[in-house]
Order: C-alpha cells, then sequence, then structure tokens
C-alpha cells in the first residue's frame, strides 16, 4: 500500500506510509463548576465533600490553608472535617507574592507525599487568596501528573478572578507567573463571607478586577460601580443594608459571569487578543518591581489608567468618559499613578509582554466605557506622553499614605 495512508478513524490513530509515521488526535472534554454558597463551613453544608471518594466509611483530605485564614477561621475549618469524620492533613501556608515560588510548591508536594492521596479519589482542597490558589494549582497540576482539587478562595480578587479561571502559576526569575499551567480545578465554592474579614485595602483590591470587566465589557456593571462602589467598600459585600445587598449580588454575579463568558470560548487562549488582559499590559512588570507598596489590583489599576489616558489621546473615548473613569478609581480607593512609572520601565514591560504575545503588542484600549479595541502600534513616545498626562490626572494611594502595607490578605 505504497503512497496510502492508512487511517484508524474510530480510534484517531492515523498512520502514513509515504512519510512512515503515526499521527495521533485525542481529546479531552473539559468541565469545571463555579457555584455561589454562602456559609460553607456550616455542618449542615457539603458542597466541600461532594468531589471524590473514598473507602467505605472512609474519607481523606489534603487541605492547603493560608496563615492569615487559619487565624481567623482555623478551628471552624477543623470542626468542619471533624463533624464529617473526615481524615484530614491541613497544612497552613504563608502566601504573599514574594512567597509565589517553586519552594513554597515543593514544600507543599512534600507535605502531600507525607500525608499521601490516592491519586484521584481525594482531591487536594485549598483555602485562601489568589496566590494561595495559583501555587495549590500549580501543585494539583504536577503532582503525579494531575490531581483533581477544589477551591475556596477568600478574597475579592480570589471570588471574581483568580478562582474563577484555569490559571495557575509561580514567580520565577523576578517575572510574575512566569512558570504555569491551565489546570481547572473540579469545584471552586465563592462564599462571600470571608470578605467581612478583610481590610478595606483588599476590597479594593478585588474591585479592581470588577471594574475591569466593567471597562472592556459592561457599562451597565461600571454605573453601579459608579453609584454603589462606596457602600461596598464600607459593607465588604456584606449587605448590611437592603440597597447594599441587591448591589453585592449583581455586581459579584456580573463580574464572575462575565469572566467566564469571556474564557469559556478561549480557555486555552489559543487567541491571544484577549479582552480580559485589559490593565495586564504593564502591571505584572511593575507590581514586581513595586513589591510591596502595590497588590495585584492596585497595579491593574494603575496600567488600567495609563491605558485610559493612552485611549483618550487616541479619540476612543471623551473627556468626560476619562474623568469618570478616574473619578470611580477614586471612589474605590484604587491607585491610578504610581512613581514607579518611569517611561523606561513601561518600555520594557511592553517589550516583555509582546513576548508573551507571540510577537504583538495586541494591547487593549477601552472604547468608550463597555467597549475594547486592540492595537499594536504604541510607540515609547506615546508611552512618555500619556504617563505624564496620567500623574496630572492620577492619585498615588501607596501603602505609605494609606497606612497599610500590604494589608491582610484573607
Amino acid at each position: 500500500m505504497t503512497g496510502t495512508s492508512l487511517t484508524d478513524t474510530s480510534s484517531g490513530l492515523y498512520f502514513r506510509d509515504h512519510s512512515q509515521g503515526w499521527l495521533l488526535r485525542a481529546q479531552k472534554q473539559i468541565s469545571y463548576e463555579v457555584r455561589l454558597r454562602d456559609g460553607i463551613f456550616r455542618p449542615e453544608c457539603t458542597d466541600l465533600l461532594e468531589q471524590g471518594a473514598g473507602a467505605p466509611g472512609r474519607s481523606r483530605r489534603f487541605v492547603v490553608v493560608d496563615s492569615n485564614v487559619d487565624l481567623m477561621y482555623g478551628n471552624r475549618i477543623r470542626s468542619y472535617f471533624d463533624y464529617h469524620g473526615v481524615d484530614c492533613s491541613i497544612m497552613v501556608v504563608e502566601a504573599n507574592e514574594t512567597l509565589k515560588n517553586l519552594e513554597t510548591a515543593t514544600r507543599i508536594v512534600d507535605e502531600i507525599d507525607a500525608f499521601g492521596i490516592a491519586r484521584r479519589k481525594e482531591p487536594l482542597i485549598v483555602i485562601g487568596g489568589g496566590v494561595l490558589m495559583d501555587i495549590v494549582g500549580l501543585v494539583a497540576s504536577l503532582y503525579r501528573r494531575g490531581a483533581p482539587f477544589v477551591r475556596v478562595p477568600t478574597t475579592l480578587i480570589g471570588l471574581v478572578d483568580a478562582g474563577v479561571g484555569v490559571k495557575t502559576g509561580v514567580n520565577f526569575n523576578g517575572h510574575k507567573n512566569r512558570l504555569g499551567t491551565y489546570t481547572p480545578a473540579d469545584l471552586t465554592l465563592l462564599d462571600r463571607q470571608f470578605l467581612a474579614t478583610l481590610d478595606r485595602r483588599h476590597i479594593g483590591n478585588g474591585l479592581a478586577e470588577i471594574l475591569k470587566i466593567a471597562l472592556i465589557k459592561d457599562l451597565s456593571l461600571f454605573a453601579a460601580l459608579e453609584e454603589h462602589g462606596p457602600t461596598l467598600l464600607d459593607e465588604k459585600f456584606q449587605g448590611s443594608s437592603a440597597a447594599g445587598d441587591r448591589a453585592a449580588r449583581s455586581v459579584l454575579h456580573s463580574a464572575i459571569h462575565g469572566m467566564l463568558d469571556e474564557l469559556q470560548p478561549n480557555l486555552w487562549e489559543a487567541e491571544l487578543e484577549r479582552c480580559v488582559d485589559y490593565g495586564h499590559t504593564f502591571s505584572p512588570t511593575v507590581e514586581m518591581r513595586a513589591l510591596p507598596e502595590l497588590l495585584h489590583g492596585e497595579a491593574v489599576c494603575v496600567d488600567m489608567a495609563l491605558t485610559t489616558v493612552i485611549a483618550w489621546r487616541r479619540g476612543l473615548l471623551t473627556e468626560a468618559q476619562r474623568d469618570r473613569i478616574f473619578a470611580v478609581m477614586a471612589a474605590l480607593e484604587l491607585p491610578s499613578w504610581h512613581p514607579i512609572l518611569d517611561p523606561d520601565v513601561l518600555v520594557n514591560a511592553l517589550q516583555d509582554t509582546v513576548r508573551h504575545r507571540d510577537g504583538l503588542q495586541r494591547l487593549p484600549l477601552p472604547v468608550g466605557i463597555g467597549g475594547v479595541t486592540f492595537v499594536n502600534d504604541v510607540t515609547p513616545r506615546e508611552l512618555e506622553a500619556a504617563v505624564t498626562l496620567q500623574q496630572e490626572l492620577g492619585d498615588a494611594r501607596t501603602p505609605e499614605t494609606t497606612g497599610e502595607r500590604g494589608g491582610r490578605n484573607l
């Protein structure tokens, strides 16, 4: 049968006689659930135990808990697993951007090995902020070439951003998330009651990622932030008033749905023009160079302020729209400028992002409020002019002005 191809269409295995080679095609269906559920550590709530299985009458789990979360909720978490008869090992981990590295990941692997988990039946559980979820997600993707895991985000940025996608990662060689994988958690449980113990600055940190979705996708969400932003900050999404409760539920739903709606058709980032990359062109470099002064969402907001100015200078939004955006940033108590925004820093940041985006800038810019376009022609001179105006318009809310260096990442 020289010159022909032998094909096994039933299995997706192809042999090409002319090249003496095989071609294998396989697909893996991906599904994961993100569920809003208040009070997940109430004894009667069993959502956390749905994933996985065990021998009859025996359930085992390895649980990684952020050290700040453990201080506030450790007794409740242990009581929950005791109540349900779960044999669990709870590892308490300090997690922040300076510790988001391979060393922390390998320490977790050491503890998993010591406890010993069944490869598919005993999912890891991570309870903490976005940093810890990223680290444990990476561990889960690597351990025995893939172990299931369940996420319980305890920060606002975890609820609306880090906890709803499939990215995992650690920082490496001075770069943010330079090592990572695409690995979905089997289940993510979003419990806004955790936000009650966050400090005000970390609420604002998460609101920056909500503002991102609003600016490039959802004008009504922007209007909600414009109207209710200070209340959400004051009440920490707990709904202390009827109006605050309605706003909290609506804003969370819109932000999470908007993020998932953008991720679902492009989960593995085959398409590199992603509107959810808005605010993430310059911020990875700015955040790492400013550590520990800027939280992730704060760095994203500084980036969004810069690109808002660029968009205004290009005629993509009006002066009134520009000023509304800066006013909402101020109302959410977010920085819209930072002294580290030297033009050389921004040029270097853009060059690194170009490599990340496969040789093109693919820079998202807002079109009005609620729209987006992508450009590939931003120049160093344009950056210098934009950052000069940004400094005039913006507000640098560094830890020295807030009195909270880093805050409590619960």
